[in-house]
């Protein structure tokens, strides 16, 4: 635990959010061991204090907690593998992407070696490892979490315990992530609209904020609307939506900015259309999701 007796801490994968991590153990005042298939990338959290092992296997040994920042489920048993002796008795916290069946492959993998595994994600940028708004979320064992709690919490303050199951922090990773790209890149269509006039794409960042707390206040409407399937009370409909394609259109002729993209996504609402929804909520899209994964 923290205060007095900082628990020690092993960091394996030292990519820029790896290196966050450890300097943010390092920061709390937990020993902290670390390694990276490039020994290179350790030189500075050396300077900070650090330990760096001479082999994945010294790393595991040197701390009852492990946490590791690779790639992917695959990558993280894979690094671990020449380790794989020494996990026994410890605990094992990834914090990497994957799908929940990664997740499981890698807590029943854990089990049979021996460690008892948290499976993480951290949902904000390296810069922001350690505040006290950061969030990152866990699923696994409770008591695990419980024990060293205080201890992950120096990688941020926003720090939730999602459930037993140990895939459920891998499922709400590609749940909430899912966000990500088509918002980036709407940024970037239209970004590339306005540089089609001559104006300069940071000149939108404001309003594209303003557009963004404006969805986010929706959610918990469309999250209630999914919920209770009644989407009845339409504020925004599919066929408003439907309507607003045609702009698309336009703007792509206008601006020659390729916006094939959006027609999966314009597939999508004639589809919700032509299944009945045409005068539901927007969230009804949810239901032609469902039927068709």
């Amino acid at each position: 635990m923290a205060g007095d007796n900082p628990t020690p801490v092993t960091v394996i994968g030292l990519g820029s959010m790896g290196r966050a991590l450890a300097g943010a153990f390092l920061a709390a005042g937990h020993p902290t061991t670390v390694w990276n298939r490039t020994p290179g990338r350790a030189a500075p959290l050396v300077d900070e204090g650090a330990v760096h092992a001479e082999s994945v296997a010294d790393a595991v040994a040197a701390s009852g907690l492990v946490v590791t920042c690779l790639t992917t489920f695959e990558d993280t048993r894979a690094a671990l593998e020449p380790a794989a002796g020494a996990l026994r008795g410890r605990v094992l916290v990834t914090l990497n992407s994957g799908s929940p069946s990664g997740a499981r492959e890698t807590a029943a993998w854990a089990t049979a070696h021996g460690a008892r595994l948290l499976a993480g994600a951290v949902k904000n940028v390296p810069a922001a490892v350690g505040a006290a708004d950061t969030l990152l979320y866990y699923s696994g064992d409770r008591s695990v979490f419980d024990a060293h709690e205080t201890t992950l919490r120096a990688l941020g303050g926003d720090t939730v315990h999602l459930g037993e199951e140990p895939d459920l922090a891998a499922l709400y990773e590609m749940a909430v992530g899912a966000m990500l790209l088509p918002a980036l890149v709407g940024f970037f269509q239209g970004a590339a609209a306005v540089q089609a006039r001559g104006l300069r794409a940071e000149s939108m960042v404001r309003f594209a904020g303003k557009w963004l707390d404006m969805i986010k206040m929706l959610l918990p409407v469309y999250a209630a609307e999914i919920d209770s399937g009644d989407y009845s009370d339409a504020a925004s409909s599919v066929d408003l939506f439907l309507a607003g394609a045609a702009h698309d259109d336009d703007l792509a002729e206008e601006t020659n900015v390729d916006t094939a993209w959006l027609a999966p996504l314009h597939d999508l609402l004639r589809r919700a259309a032509g299944e009945g929804h045409g005068g539901h909520s927007i969230a009804a899209l949810t239901e032609v999701l469902r039927k068709g994964a």
